[in-house]
């Protein structure tokens, strides 16, 4: 609310604070507060009454602090107008027997009335119907009334509809109600269930009078009064006053007249009546929200279903193959014979078919973020893997939105599944991304391979030296006396010893690659399970999250607008 609407606030209050204008601001700017975390939760026709609340509040403080709007409402026959006529002691609004005989609201002001021209611009009231109750002639009879703003309403059980919906609106808008019944019709069904009952809320700016009370035996009022008592405290009407009135008659309005001058004097119906406002919203949102905001967030581990069901529609058991086969790969490539090297780097590695980061160049790694490849070639998931993704999906928002009502159950499983079209290409980056921990060779790698060059410079060493050998026979040359190692010649140690050992180290290096080529197997699918959980926390359970967030905003907002 603006600081100006919380001036006129303080300032619509005098006298007795029955009222408290802090509080009833702060009551109006939970209700504000709510609609905006409900903005696009719930339905807009649920949230109706709380909209027309807060712009009517808004309106009716910023229009007049200094007038009281009473309504008179009754059925066909009560005689409502007499009754408007006997308070104001003029012939304002229309009497006969034919009926409906108001058919459009007629209003009477004490006072002034530019000070209620806008008031009644606002309740609708036509300029030809409006009337200034003042009179040089009544001197100061009429003071204690100035301020208050009569209306006299088109009878709300009338055949025309029209006048219906006129009753209905202007009671939405008048600060305190006068309901007037008659002996014949006061325990009339229509008056009680369509309206009484409905303003039960609205107890402290609720007026009932028995009208025409003159046309019963003195003997049976007291009879007729008690019996509209209880059907009142039937309609959750409890304490509201209740008089017995005759048009006929001046002094039969005494009491009625007498009350309204309090009412006046006090300057509270206005804030009573939009309290009583608050309380009837309230009570009608309390359905759309929990009893306790859920505790129950939803979880995104590497156990969850959800994260699980992302990596199989990611494909990371495929990717994890691959790397355990890379890592073999380009183990054998730095560890193998030197000589077979070269034809098992034309072999293609298996993460270069996923494009994916393949081996290093130059000792670094290819970034996947600056591929030119925007795409992996990850297999597309499969049908079971897709309904297996829905389903999880479908789980998190049923496991969200357990103990919340309809709407925000609504409003979860929809926030859960508005990204779902953004998951494959989320999830395809998350794989291309993740650093699968195969950008760098092991040390042991580098040794390996240095001792493989060693035994085959060795073998290359004796096979040259015999080739020398076998040369300088060939031409008739004196042999080369070759050392011995026991009984055989150097040479021939060098090649036999060379190969046998590059196939030794070769033979004891397998187990050792297969061992690490698991371990890289499951560090890459940690990674890759922690980037599709995190590719699922923002595209699944985030919106889940904001709306169980706006759900919480929305609960601490009614209650702060409870009446405490």
């Amino acid at each position: 609310m603006t600081p100006n609407l919380v001036g006129r606030v303080r300032e619509a209050l005098r006298g007795d604070q029955r009222v408290d204008p802090d509080a009833l601001i702060a009551r109006l700017a939970a209700v504000r507060r709510f609609l905006e975390a409900a903005d696009g939760q719930l339905p807009d026709t649920q949230l109706v009454p709380a909209h027309t609340l807060v712009e009517r509040a808004g309106t009716r403080l910023a229009l007049s602090r200094d007038h009281t709007v009473v309504a008179l409402a009754g059925a066909t026959g009560s005689g409502k107008s007499s009754l408007f006529n006997a308070l104001a002691r003029f012939e304002l609004s229309p009497v006969g027997v034919r009926r409906p005989t108001t058919g459009v609201a007629h209003a009477c002001v004490w006072g002034p009335l530019d000070g209620a021209t806008r008031l009644l611009d606002w309740t609708g009231v036509l300029p030809r119907h409006r009337f200034v109750r003042e009179s040089a002639l009544d001197g100061d009879d009429e003071s204690a009334l100035h301020g208050l703003v009569l209306l006299d309403l088109p009878d709300f059980d009338s055949v025309q509809r029209s006048h219906r919906l006129e009753v209905d609106r202007l009671l939405g808008l008048v600060d305190l109600v006068i309901w007037v019944v008659d002996p014949q019709k006061y325990a009339d069904r229509v008056v009680h269930t369509s309206y009484l009952r409905e303003f039960h809320r609205h107890r402290d700016v609720t007026l009932v009078v028995l009208n025409q009370a003159d046309r019963l035996p003195p003997a049976e009022l007291p009879r007729v009064l008690a019996d509209l008592r209880r059907l009142l405290d039937a309609d959750e009407l409890g304490g509201v006053p209740l008089l017995a009135t005759t048009a006929v008659d001046p002094n039969g309005i005494t009491e009625l007249r007498a009350t309204l001058e309090r009412t006046v004097a006090e300057r509270q119906a206005a804030l009573r009546r939009l309290a009583g406002d608050v309380d009837t919203v309230v009570a009608g949102l309390e359905e759309l929200v929990a009893t306790e905001p859920p505790t129950d967030v939803p979880d995104t581990g590497p156990s969850s279903g959800l994260t699980r069901a992302l990596a199989g529609a990611a494909g990371v058991p495929a990717v994890a193959e691959a790397v355990e086969g890379a890592y073999r790969h380009r183990a054998a490539a730095s560890t193998g014979w030197p000589l077979v090297r070269g034809w098992r780097r034309l072999r293609p590695d298996p993460l270069r078919r996923l494009h994916l980061p393949g081996p290093p160049t130059g000792g670094d790694a290819v970034d996947p973020a600056e591929s030119p490849v925007a795409a992996t070639s990850v297999p597309d998931p499969s049908a079971t893997q897709r309904s297996a993704l829905g389903l999880a999906v479908r789980a998190v928002a049923d496991r969200a939105g357990t103990d919340l009502p309809d709407p925000w159950a609504t409003a979860v499983t929809t926030a859960a599944r508005s990204r779902l079209g953004d998951l494959p290409d989320a999830l395809d980056r998350a794989v291309a991304q993740t650093d699968l921990g195969l950008d760098r060779r092991p040390a042991w790698w580098r040794i390996v391979g240095g001792m493989q060059w060693l035994v085959t410079l060795a073998a290359v060493a004796g096979l040259g030296w015999l080739a020398l050998g076998y040369a300088l026979r060939a031409l008739g040359l004196p042999a080369l006396d070759y050392p011995r190692v026991g009984e055989a010649p150097l040479p021939t140690v060098l090649l036999l010893g060379g190969l046998l050992a590059g196939l030794l180290v070769a033979a004891s290096t397998r187990p050792v690659v297969r061992w690490a080529a698991r371990r890289a197997r499951g560090r890459a699918e940690k990674r890759l399970t922690l980037a599709v959980g995190a590719v699922g926390q923002e595209h699944v359970v985030e919106p889940v999250r904001a709306v169980l967030a706006r759900h919480g905003q929305a609960w601490q907002a009614l209650r702060d607008a409870a009446r405490r």
